[in-house]
């Protein structure tokens, strides 16, 4: 019998299918701040495919908010090239649009 996903696991399900079909795809940790966007740095600013619903469910479990943005290079606009993704714990910010030479394949919000 299949396993009813709850709905976390429902939301991060699009991430978790991209990691094991795009295992060399790479996500930034972007964080909201009184001062805007703030790109995570360190040993862990980015994360690796399989790493990245493990990540986004922990700090989801933990009360905090989410949009993700999954992102292909315009002259690959179905090959995802890199994620996005954008935590904050109040209010709703609204996250940056990608850049020009980036598409927007995938984008989500939780709570949605």
């Amino acid at each position: 019998m299949a396993k009813t996903l709850s709905p976390v696991e429902t939301y991060l399900a699009p991430l978790a299918r991209l990691a094991l079909k795009h295992p060399d795809v790479e996500a930034e940790v972007i964080w909201h701040s009184p001062d805007g966007w703030e790109p995570q740095t360190g040993h862990d600013a980015l994360l690796e495919a399989e790493e990245i619903p493990f990540y986004a469910e922990g700090l989801m479990l933990e009360g905090f908010q989410m949009h993700y943005q999954i992102l292909a290079d315009t002259d690959a606009p179905k090959d995802p090239a890199h994620v996005r993704l954008f935590f904050w714990q109040t209010g709703s910010p609204t996250p940056p649009a990608p850049e020009d030479g980036l598409a927007l394949i995938s984008a989500a919000s939780w709570p949605a």
